[in-house]
């Protein structure tokens, strides 16, 4: 359940955004900035979240009227280990002990829906938080971190789970339509496990800054998946992206590993429709064409 602590959508006086170099980060501060709402950017040069001075650091930049907007993570990329996990955690208690101490107006953690097992039904809200694997775990700790201080600062706190996010500035090369541009352009060719049976959601990531923009103009406490509501094959996602390509590209199916489990994700998103209905994510046709024309634009001389 979501309560908005605004009746109506009222920009905040300003938005500091931990994590400045990370994908969803930067197009969240493009956003913002051109809805005129005043950003800052913070990420590791200015306030490393791991360093024993973090919290000192980042009670120095925080004033009470922030919207403190917590994207920070090492991603899978970076370890699947637990000095990763335990990193993660750190990074987590710096932030709530400057909330704590140093109280904003509203907190926002970007979470992600790894915080979910793989159900045989639709995921909601309130579907149990197991976790895959430590990564998914991290997050679910981190966000029960986060709503403890959360409470001892009387933030508002919302969370926002998104599943698989693309878009032409991803960092992480992650399986699925990022990855497949990146080889399709590269090497005219795309790879999947398997047939590429599983079936998942993708959301652009400029509709996921949307929808921070929208929690944060209606300062919204709560927790929130951020998903189309369509979930797609790997295969399907492949065919989309080579027909967009000029050139033919060539889709190779791996063989799965003996024990491989080919699992799906569907999200049921009757509570993002019902609490921001004017709220609509592009279909993952037209977010794919538009990932293609920024990957191969000529940029301006």
């Amino acid at each position: 359940m979501l309560k908005h602590h605004h009746a109506t959508p009222t920009p905040p006086a300003r938005v500091v955004i931990l994590g400045a170099t990370g994908f969803i980060a930067r197009d969240l501060a493009q956003f913002l900035g051109s809805q005129q709402v005043p950003v800052e950017l913070v990420g590791s040069a200015r306030v490393d979240l791991l360093q024993p001075d973090a919290v000192e650091k980042l009670r120095a930049r925080l004033r009470p009227d922030d919207a403190l907007v917590v994207t920070s993570a090492l991603t899978p990329e970076k370890g699947k280990d637990v000095p990763t996990f335990m990193k993660n955690l750190t990074m987590a208690a710096s932030v709530c002990a400057a909330v704590e101490a140093s109280p904003c107006a509203h907190l926002v953690y970007l979470s992600s829906d790894a915080v979910f097992e793989d159900p045989p039904t639709l995921l909601s809200e309130q579907a149990p938080r197991a976790g895959i694997g430590l990564y998914g775990k991290m997050h679910a700790a981190r966000e029960e971190m986060l709503h403890f201080s959360a409470a001892v600062a009387k933030t508002p706190l919302c969370i926002i789970r998104p599943c698989a996010v693309y878009g032409a500035g991803d960092t992480h090369n992650s399986y699925g339509p990022n990855r497949f541009f990146r080889t399709a352009l590269k090497d005219r060719k795309v790879q999947l496990f398997g047939n590429g049976e599983e079936q998942r959601d993708h959301i652009h990531v400029r509709d996921l800054t949307r929808l921070i923009g929208l929690c944060l103009a209606r300062r919204t406490a709560g927790a929130l998946n951020a998903a189309t509501g369509r979930a797609v094959t790997f295969m399907e996602a492949a065919q989309q992206v080579a027909r967009l390509c000029p050139q033919p590209v060539e889709i190779i199916c791996q063989p799965r590993a003996a024990n491989a489990v080919i699992t799906h994700r569907h999200f049921d998103v009757s509570l993002l429709l019902r609490e921001f209905p004017d709220f609509h994510c592009q279909a993952l046709a037209d977010g794919l064409a538009q990932v293609h024309r920024q990957l191969t634009s000529t940029p301006a001389t």
